[in-house]
């Protein structure tokens, strides 16, 4: 979070100290206290500060969405406000500007795409090749958005790939998109690993 301005340990700090003058400026007595921690998707990560922030009446939590959650199911009774707005796995092409290039769906097609992505990248998610809106290189919803598949093709001929968009492919399937309730991965040999540590500790 501190690379993208929103956490960190400056950050929480900064915040910290503008809530508080914000409390005193309306005349509110409230205690306010801020902490970083590096991995918000790990427990092993905040479980050391977990008593003492169970002491709160509530968190604010500049995570993204997948830590604000994950902190909330182990927090018990206390409520967690998200402090930032999650909306998309994002690069940083420059500071401040934030450019989704992954939905994080699952099937991975970006070996047969040129490694640009048609599902997020497409204004329409088109899997097989541009609509008839493209012009010029850009999407019809705006000339400030490039076509996906013109930056795909172009991409293809650059890396002499170009022949893998003539290959019939069977449709995609979308089993392990974002639309099938809350995707969960579990990597079978961690597990088998740390069910055998259960077993040699007892």
């Amino acid at each position: 979070m501190a690379i993208c301005h929103a956490g960190g340990g400056k950050e929480a700090e900064i915040l910290a100290s503008l809530l508080r003058m914000k409390a005193i400026g309306e005349g509110v007595d409230m205690e306010i206290n801020h902490a970083a921690i590096e991995r918000h998707c790990e427990p092993e990560f905040f479980e050391p500060l977990m008593e003492e922030v169970r002491t709160y009446d509530m968190v604010l939590s500049t995570a993204c969405g997948v830590g604000v959650n994950f902190l909330a199911e182990r927090i018990g009774d206390i409520p967690v406000f998200p402090g930032v707005n999650t909306e998309f796995y994002g690069a940083v092409p420059k500071a401040g500007v934030f450019t989704e290039l992954c939905a994080g769906c699952g099937n991975c097609i970006l070996h047969l795409t040129g490694g640009i992505c048609p599902v997020v990248r497409c204004s329409k998610s088109l899997m097989n090749g541009p609509c008839g809106g493209t012009n010029k290189g850009k999407c019809e919803i705006s000339q400030d958005v490039d076509c996906a598949w013109y930056l795909i093709v172009e991409r293809m001929k650059k890396l002499g790939t170009i022949e893998k968009l003539y290959e019939i492919r069977p449709a995609r399937d979308w089993s392990s998109g974002t639309h099938g309730g809350p995707r969960r991965v579990v990597l079978e040999h961690i597990m088998d690993i740390e069910e055998q540590e259960v077993k040699e500790g007892s």
